[in-house]
């Protein structure tokens, strides 16, 4: 080999070796994301989109399962324009992570929001829900810096009444998170889904004691009736 030849191909392998260092490890899917398994759901919201936009100004419900099997959601609100996006056993941390594709692109006028039941059951902390809720708000008000959010408390089911002190704390705590946005609502739901002695009443639940039966959503809506009248 000539010696320019040779200067020459140290001076290139001098000029490259600083962006193969720069290039780093592969990207990882963010901490926030509990379950990637939910794109499935994500996609057929959005394939639903395509074939019927929803109108814009409407009510967005969003959150778990609890969210996802309100058959009646339409006819609970007669009148007001809902849209349902409740996917799977999912986090507050799924929503904030889909933020982008099931809450923000209809411009709704308000958003209720339910999750932090199964965080909890996950084994998440009270001020990890607490923080994820945060998330989720700020991440709506970025995109919707004018839009209403109503989160629904955790619900006291029988199936997890090992974790009520934890439900009662994460209530709570985001309470007092919630009280410091404009715009930004808690409703309670825990509190009248308890029975005298103060444990959760298994006639609002399905006989898995976690989902629950039309007497339980007649006590969400007329704790959320509210919030959409306004």
């Amino acid at each position: 080999m000539s010696a320019s030849l040779f200067r020459a191909l140290a001076l290139l392998l001098f000029t490259i070796s600083p962006l193969v260092q720069a290039k780093g490890p592969a990207p990882r899917i963010p901490e926030q994301v509990s379950n990637p398994a939910w794109e499935a759901d994500i996609a057929h919201f959005e394939q639903l989109d395509a074939q019927s936009p929803p109108p814009r100004g409407a009510v967005v419900f969003v959150g778990s399962s609890s969210i996802r099997m309100w058959e009646s959601l339409s006819s609970d609100f007669p009148g007001q324009a809902v849209i349902n996006r409740g996917f799977g056993g999912s986090e507050v941390r799924d929503s904030t992570w889909y933020a982008d594709r099931i809450v923000l692109p209809y411009k709704p006028r308000l958003v209720v929001f339910y999750a932090g039941d199964n965080d909890l059951n996950a084994g998440r902390t009270p001020q990890q829900v607490r923080d994820d809720f945060v998330a989720f708000v700020s991440r709506v008000r970025k995109g919707l810096p004018d839009t209403r959010i109503a989160y629904i408390s955790i619900k006291p089911s029988p199936s997890r009444a090992q974790l009520l002190p934890q439900i009662a704390e994460a209530n709570r705590l985001v309470r007092e998170a919630a009280g410091k946005f404009a715009k930004v609502d808690f409703l309670d739901v825990y509190t009248p889904m308890l029975g005298a002695d103060g444990q959760p009443r298994p006639e609002l639940f399905r006989e898995d004691q976690l989902h629950m039966t039309a007497d339980g959503y007649a006590i969400w809506r007329k704790v959320v009736g509210p919030e959409l009248a306004r």
